[in-house]
This record gives structure tokens, C-alpha cells and sequence, in this order.
């Protein structure tokens, strides 16, 4: 993950500077005096005579050729960035499914989410998956200002998120959202929805989780468990979606090639 961070800032680093400084030198004079004439020397002022007028590259900036140079530029740096993400050493490898694992994978290309499905007991459950990438480059910040800071380590560890639906028949349903680390699942919330109006506004959500009795939190945790949904999960999910995430931003940066050449 360190790699795609530091190809993505490269990006940004890259191309930021360098647009700008090629529109700025066509976009602005040398010196504020000579910006200051050319503007009294405007056309829109017609008591200059059209043989002192300057001429008209000097009015109107040539944008087109800046344009075209910049979408070069652009080019070439997609390009480098593209033979980096290629050269990754875990690049293009498959992620190994561990052995007796409970669901059914759904990964479409181009979609930042991954599902897992599952039947059990007459439940039918879904897991939304979402990888927590702004808190590791939080932490690699953060391991580089201050690798002595335990508070740090323990409160920027890699995390997945996990939403839960359970649906039960035709009657309401369940949803959980999670914090999936390392260490521990942690159940940040808990509702019950109505299967036909699921974004009910108005509907009684009942107390934060974190104010449940702690006999009914250890309950739904093992509820949850039961399920298939337990601590376990983390490692192979969180290699799942860094391999995932670098075959969507390679994907991403031949997108934006294509569009860029046409």
C-alpha cells in the first residue's frame, strides 16, 4: 500500500507544478509594467493608430499551444505512472481464497466496494466491504513524523469496514456497521430496517451501541460470529483489497490515458 501512496501524491506532484507553470508563462507578461502596457495598448482604445498597436500575439496568449503541450506533458507522466504500478512486485497476483471460507465472493471491476454473500439458516447476508485507505496513510504519516508515539499505533491500525445486511423472509432486516482490524471486529452501530423502506428517516434507531448493556454487545458479537463474521476475517481481507485497489488504479490511470489521447 506504501507504493500506491507514493505513486498517487508522484501524481498529483507531478502534474500539478508543471500545468501550471506552463499556462503561467503564456497567461502572464515578464513584469507588472509590461503587463500594465499591453493592457493600455488594448484595441478596446481606439486612439492608438493600427501601425503602433502591438502586435496581436502579444494581446491574445496562444492557448492552444500551451494546451497542447500541457496534454503531452499529462501523457508522458500517465505513462511513467503506469509502468510504476506495473512494476510493483505483488502486481497481477491472485489472492488465495483461504480453505472452508463462508462466502461467496461478488468483485466487479471498475466498483470500489467488494460483497460477500452467504445463505444461512434462511438468512440470506451480505457483507459490503470497503478498505479504511485513509487511515493507513494516516498511519504511515504518522510512523514517519513519530515512530515513538504508542498512542499512535494504537489508534491508527490497518482496518476494513464492513457493512452487514441480515434479511430474514419478507420481514425487516438488520444492519450492522463495522470496524474490522488485526485484533478485534467492532460493531460501530446496529439497526433494524424495514426491507420496504429501508432509508426511513423518521424511524426510532434505538441507543449508540457503546451504551448497550454489555451483556446484549457481547451477545450481537456473537451473534454476528455465529455468522461468519468474526476478527478472522482481517487478514485475508485486507490483502484482498490492496490487490484489488492496485488493479483498479492501474485501471483508473488507462481510463484517464485514453480519454487524454483522444
Amino acid at each position: 500500500m506504501t507504493a500506491v501512496s507514493l505513486l498517487r501524491r508522484s501524481l498529483r506532484l507531478h502534474l500539478s507544478p508543471a500545468l501550471f507553470r506552463r499556462h503561467g508563462r503564456s497567461l502572464f507578461t515578464s513584469s507588472p509594467l509590461a503587463a500594465s502596457s499591453a493592457l493600455s495598448l488594448s484595441p478596446s482604445h481606439g486612439a492608438i493608430p493600427r501601425g503602433l498597436r502591438p502586435p496581436s500575439s502579444l494581446l491574445f496568449p496562444r492557448f492552444a499551444s500551451s494546451n497542447i503541450s500541457g496534454d503531452e506533458n499529462l501523457k508522458r507522466v500517465i505513462d511513467s505512472e503506469i509502468q510504476c504500478a506495473r512494476e510493483l512486485d505483488n502486481h497481477g497476483q491472485e489472492v488465495d481464497v483461504p480453505e472452508n471460507f463462508p462466502f461467496e465472493i461478488v468483485d466487479s471491476p471498475g466498483d470500489q466496494a467488494v460483497f460477500l454473500k452467504r445463505e444461512f439458516a434462511g438468512e440470506n447476508i451480505q457483507v459490503t466491504v470497503l478498505m479504511n485507505f485513509d487511515e493507513q496513510d494516516d498511519m504511515e504519516e504518522n510512523d514517519e513524523d513519530d515512530g515513538d508515539d504508542e498512542s499512535n499505533e494504537s489508534s491508527m491500525e490497518p482496518s476494513v469496514s464492513l457493512v452487514v445486511t441480515i434479511e430474514k423472509g419478507e420481514s425487516s432486516l438488520l444492519e450492522f456497521c463495522c470496524n474490522l482490524n488485526a485484533h478485534e471486529l467492532e460493531i460501530e452501530s446496529m439497526v433494524i430496517k424495514k426491507r420496504d423502506d429501508p432509508d426511513d428517516q423518521g424511524a426510532y434507531q434505538g441507543p449508540e451501541f457503546s451504551d448497550l448493556d454489555e451483556n446484549l454487545q457481547k451477545a450481537l458479537h456473537k451473534y454476528l460470529e455465529v455468522r461468519g463474521i468474526e476478527s478472522s476475517l482481517f487478514d485475508f481481507l485486507h490483502e484482498y483489497m490492496l490487490a484489488k485497489d492496485e488493479r483498479e488504479y492501474l485501471t483508473w490511470l488507462k481510463n484517464m490515458k485514453e480519454f487524454v489521447a483522444k
